[in-house]
């Protein structure tokens, strides 16, 4: 689907002018809506209170008591790199606090569902090791069964969670969310690894208080590197308070003060931690700790956040490396086979239905999330896309589009349908859910026509927003740099992208996919190198000499040598 170059409009930077930044940096802020340079600290002190969040007190008076009394705690978590480190970061500070007996568990997507199910409690009286208390991590706000069933057995459940609540709320011991109505967090976007940050920060201070800790007590920021991965890859807004826990486990990681396991996946990548942006941990690491909970079991990403030593993490890194590998190859499987199946429909760009709704018996459950995010990169259309979960349901992912609250979107088909999901959750750009294998069909006339109901025709044309024209001055290694620093980048608080037309030297495909090119800039002798990934190889190289480019700066490392390279997304023939 062609895409539109649209200038990022904005200020220009005038509110910031007395703050002492790089004019370019000041005119790219004020874009993104930063009015006061109070809103480019990244202290901790600046960071938001605990205090706001409603059920924080007895969340942590209750933990404090648990860890006081000896009690066995048993942490439930996600199957994805939110749930997986905020799930080694309360395991890792409650050790450090004092309690000898934690323990987690972790569903399994593909035989036990999401989050505390009546059938976790089972297992673990099964098992014998049922604990005095349950913690929920990034999961719980809709675990109403879970909670009761854990309450008939004596055992307490303490829900931290950051995923919109139903109409109501389960009934637990005491329940953080940002997001449950009456909570005073200044925040909503928040994930589930911050929650499980501020819990354990105010578990910290109930011990201290009490005289619990012998010496002092550990630091919170040992943690961040955990929250730092953890938000890029649930891929939240970057928010001023977000930014700040990325900027900080940034710093933290480039210093070399980070997990093994986290030391480990990056040599396996070929990052050197010295030089790792926000975007690494999103496309980098995130992918590497989501494949296990995937195709496999998320307690080999668990152990590889866990483990101190730097053999076994090296080890747990290289099993979650394969997989990753594994995963990519599904992946791109299925996405050949959902574009093949559209191709099939014969539809022009004017007659793709508002919503791609896809289903194969076929396809993976463990990457239809995956997938529908391919497809709706491709086509800029939301898309939910099915797979076989076995007992005559079928499991769906979506991913939706800027501008529609696809978790919303799918509770008000299920009001109008009631019966028709078993259940769902989920954010505004991301949601699950299942249905009966006969009840698609239904569900995906239903969606559809919601979708034509609530979104405009303009919010399905693909654009790409740039901060307009760079000045040739500025097309530098220096200015490639200044960028970095001017970070953290992500999802609300986008990184730069610039556009120009330019002269197309050299053009020639790399790694199968990619384009290679050799770009001069008006008015210089010096070409500049470019690389667009993943391009249409039916339309490059072409015969043009001048395009029209959307493109970033990176500093490109190779063998030890940093050159300047415009990572191209996007490009018009002139």
């Amino acid at each position: 689907m062609q895409q539109t170059i649209v200038r990022r409009a904005g200020a220009g930077g005038d509110a910031l002018a007395s703050a002492g930044l790089h004019p370019l940096l000041r005119r790219l802020y004020a874009a993104r809506g930063v009015t006061d340079a109070s809103q480019l600290d990244y202290g901790l002190a600046s960071l938001a209170r605990p205090e706001g969040f409603l059920g924080m007190e007895t969340a942590a008076s209750t933990l404090a008591n648990a860890v006081m009394q000896g009690q066995r705690i048993t942490i439930v978590g996600d199957f994805d790199a939110d749930g997986a480190t905020s799930t080694a970061l309360a395991v890792l500070a409650l050790t450090r606090f004092g309690a000898h007996q934690v323990d987690y568990r972790v569903p399994s997507r593909f035989t036990d569902g999401y989050g505390l199910t009546p059938g976790i409690i089972d297992q673990l009286a099964q098992e014998g090791s049922l604990p005095d208390l349950i913690l929920t991590v990034d999961n719980g706000i809709a675990a109403h069964e879970g909670v009761a069933r854990a309450g008939e057995k004596g055992v307490r459940v303490v829900v931290t969670d950051h995923h919109l609540p139903g109409e109501t709320l389960p009934r637990a011991e005491a329940i953080v969310n940002p997001n449950q109505p009456g909570c005073g967090f200044p925040t909503g976007n928040t994930a589930g690894v911050t929650v499980t940050f501020y819990v354990m920060s105010a578990l910290r201070r109930h011990l201290e208080a009490a005289g619990w800790f012998a010496q002092a007590p550990p630091a919170m920021a040992e943690y961040l590197d955990l929250v730092a991965l953890g938000t890029v890859a649930d891929v939240v807004p970057l928010d001023h308070n977000n930014r700040t826990l990325v900027a900080q486990g940034l710093r933290r990681i480039r210093a070399g003060r980070t997990r093994p396991g986290i030391r480990a996946l990056l040599e396996l990548a070929g990052r050197e931690a010295d030089a790792l942006e926000a975007t690494d941990l999103g496309f980098v690491l995130g992918p590497r700790l989501n494949a296990a909970g995937r195709l496999d079991d998320m307690a080999v990403g668990i152990e590889c956040l866990l483990v101190e030593d730097e053999t076994e993490a090296q080890r747990l890194a290289s099993e979650l490396d394969r997989l990753n590998r594994e995963r990519r190859t599904i992946e791109s499987d299925m996405r050949g086979e959902a574009e093949s199946a559209l191709a099939r429909l014969h539809l022009d760009e004017g007659e793709l239905p508002p919503v791609l709704c896809l289903h194969d018996e076929q396809w993976h459950e463990g990457v239809i999330g995956l997938l529908a995010s391919r497809i709706r990169e491709r086509f800029h259309r939301p898309v939910i896309a099915f797979a076989r979960g076995g007992e005559g349901l079928l499991k769906g992912s979506a991913r939706s589009v800027p501008g529609l609250h696809i978790r919303d979107l799918i509770a008000e088909l299920d009001a109008r349908h009631p019966g028709l999901l078993n259940r769902y959750g989920g954010h505004a750009m991301a949601a699950g859910m299942t249905l009966t294998d006969s009840g698609v069909d239904q569900f995906r006339e239903a969606v559809t026509e919601l979708v034509r109901e609530r979104v405009e025709p303009e919010l399905l044309r693909p654009e790409i927003l740039s901060d307009g024209e760079l000045e040739p001055h500025w097309l530098t290694l220096e200015t490639a740099h200044l960028l970095s620093s001017g970070g953290p980048w992500g999802q609300g608080f986008p990184e730069p992208v610039f556009d120009g037309e330019f002269e197309l030297l050299e053009q020639r495909i790399v790694g199968e996919r990619h384009l290679k090119l050799q770009i001069g800039v008006p008015g210089w002798n010096t070409p500049l190198d470019g690389i667009a990934f993943n391009i249409d190889t039916d339309q490059w190289p072409c015969e043009c000499r001048r395009a029209r480019l959307a493109y970033q700066l990176d500093a490109n490392r190779f063998r030890g040598r940093e050159r300047l390279q415009l990572r191209v997304l996007h490009l018009e023939p002139l």
